[in-house]
């Protein structure tokens, strides 16, 4: 109802566990690496679990995004079954035939070893993947160990991933499933989003379904974040609300009282009153510790003062001796909050500094972005929403988005990092400040320069051709110090699509294969590239 207004290719916040939609925190990297290590592996269980709607499922879709297209699948989203409905699933689901109206464990298991051994002969995984896992009888996942009996004299043939509520891990560490837990080669637990993980997140979905301008504020983030309690699925349902009372009402960008309704709407009114009560409560804690720590600063001082004043020891002055000179101290770190004047740091300024770096000029007040005028010296701008440890990654100096206490933005020019600390163009001067105070002013928005290779229009799907991928197959040779490549093939496809994505999993970004910018930036800094980078020098001002 609302795409069109808002001018949206697709709905942003679908509860369907599309993986292009996947944002990856790093938590939602480490356990896809998780997955991945358990479907590489020789066999075994591999346990993911996480509270309803914190995106297990979606990451095992990206899983199976990636796995090469021969492996066997068999994916179980109900699993309240007997024993011998297990097993018929397991068949169903591999394509294996059975004698209609069989109830016997041997026969199913039997053709179950076939199907595997016949598999593993033409070198193919399988794979068994049990969603809503806390749901399994005891019975059934003994049943489950027993399958993974099934082996050559060095390879399991069957892989087992359980996804399920966190009540799966109670569950597996009881007495009478010992034996399973200690077949567990790898387990992670997703917990839900952080603030700034919400902000990216809420980014992303728009950005994928072609929105990239804010509609959401850095207040409304806040709201958001206290509302859904980090839960994606949670915060899709919100966000989708919001924005169709925002097209009911006709405003460009969702505002307090409209993600207050549609609380109410999604949550039940009983709920949201629920939640505010506890919020009123919280905030009467934090008043009352306030006040008595006011209390107990302005007894403490009095104390002091009716102390008689110390004795003082007499001062031993020493003879001055030549000495090496003193150390040179570092730079102490500026605190943004006491700048003042934040909000008059504009972009124009910052933007001049990310230029500086690159050995540009830009050229303010001009009717042409700042895209456009990088675009005539060869270079992209990549405008997103992530955390401080990706953009670090990126190694690109970043014009980056802050807010005040107040929640007026204002600009920054991020060019260089060390450590817990960073360089600052703010306005004309430049400041060392500690990464923890700016992630406490910012939201994860930053644009950054970057040169792409030459003939590089869009991004560029596997399927699709481009002189590109020549430049690619030498990148990735260079990568893995083999000779460079000297065919002439356009097509981005097969081999090379799997060397991507197994360069994409390495570096932390989502295994789908797409050359796109991050990907790019990733395979020129791999080869060494000679761009500016955040390399720490110290600022010149304190």
């Amino acid at each position: 109802m609302y795409k069109e207004y808002f001018g949206l290719a697709e709905m942003p916040f679908s509860i369907a566990p599309d993986p292009r939609y996947i944002y990856m925190s790093a938590q939602h990297r480490e356990a896809l690496a998780h997955l991945v290590y358990g479907f590489n592996g020789d066999g075994g269980f591999v346990l993911l679990t996480g509270e309803i709607g914190t995106g297990k499922t979606t990451i095992c879709r990206c899983l199976l995004e990636q796995i090469p297209k021969n492996s066997a699948i068999a994916f179980i989203v109900n699993p309240k079954l007997t024993a011998v409905e297990l097993l018929a699933t397991v068949c169903d689901e591999f394509g294996i035939k059975y004698p209609e109206g069989n109830t016997s464990v041997k026969v199913f298991t039997d053709l179950i070893n076939t199907f595997l051994l016949d598999a593993h002969a033409r070198v193919h995984k399988a794979l068994l993947i049990i969603d809503e896992a806390q749901n399994l009888s005891t019975d059934v996942l003994e049943q489950l160990r027993l399958l993974t009996n099934l082996e050559t004299n060095k390879f399991k043939l069957l892989q087992i991933i359980l996804l399920g509520q966190p009540e799966l891990r109670d569950k597996l560490s009881r007495p009478e499933l010992q034996q399973l837990a200690q077949r567990i080669i790898a387990r992670y637990h997703l917990g839900p989003l952080s603030k700034k993980d919400i902000a990216a997140y809420v980014a992303h979905r728009l950005s994928v379904a072609g929105v990239r301008r804010e509609i959401f504020s850095f207040r409304i983030m806040h709201s958001i974040y206290r509302l859904s309690r980090g839960v994606p699925r949670l915060i899709n349902v919100l966000c989708d609300r919001a924005l169709l009372g925002t097209y009911v009402q006709g405003k460009n960008d969702v505002d307090k009282p409209t993600i207050k309704t549609a609380a109410r709407e999604v949550f039940g009114e009983a709920e949201y009153k629920g939640y505010r009560k506890k919020i009123s409560v919280w905030m009467f804690a934090v008043i009352l510790l306030a006040i008595s720590a006011v209390v107990f600063a302005a007894a403490y001082f009095n104390y002091k003062k009716e102390q008689p004043p110390a004795l003082k020891e007499n001062t031993v002055i020493t003879p001055h001796t030549s000495s090496l000179p003193p150390a040179e101290q570092p730079k102490p770190l500026s605190k943004l909050s006491n700048l003042g004047n934040l909000n008059r740091l504009n972009k124009e300024a910052a933007l001049k500094s990310i230029f500086k770096q690159w050995g540009i000029s830009y050229q303010s007040g001009k009717k042409a972005s700042a895209c456009v005028q990088a675009q005539a010296y060869g270079l992209r701008c990549l405008n997103t929403v992530s955390s401080f440890e990706s953009l670090r990654r990126l190694n690109k100096p970043a014009l980056l988005k802050l807010f005040d206490r107040q929640g007026r933005e204002f600009y920054a020019a991020l060019t260089a990092i060390k450590a817990q600390t960073a360089v600052l163009a703010l306005g004309t001067e430049t400041k060392n400040v500690s990464v923890k105070d700016i992630e406490a002013h910012w939201l994860g928005e930053y644009t950054l320069l970057w040169r792409p290779p030459q003939d590089y229009q869009r991004d560029i799907y596997p399927g699709s051709s481009s002189t590109v991928i020549l430049w690619l197959e030498n990148q990735l040779s260079a990568i893995n110090g083999k000779p460079a490549q000297s065919s002439k093939n356009f097509l981005y496809d097969g081999e090379l699509v799997k060397q991507v994505k197994k360069f994409q999993l390495a570096n932390g970004l989502v295994p789908d294969g797409i050359l796109g910018a991050e990907t790019l930036i990733y395979l020129d800094k791999a080869t060494g590239a000679d761009v500016p980078a955040l390399e720490y020098k110290n600022a010149g001002g304190a």
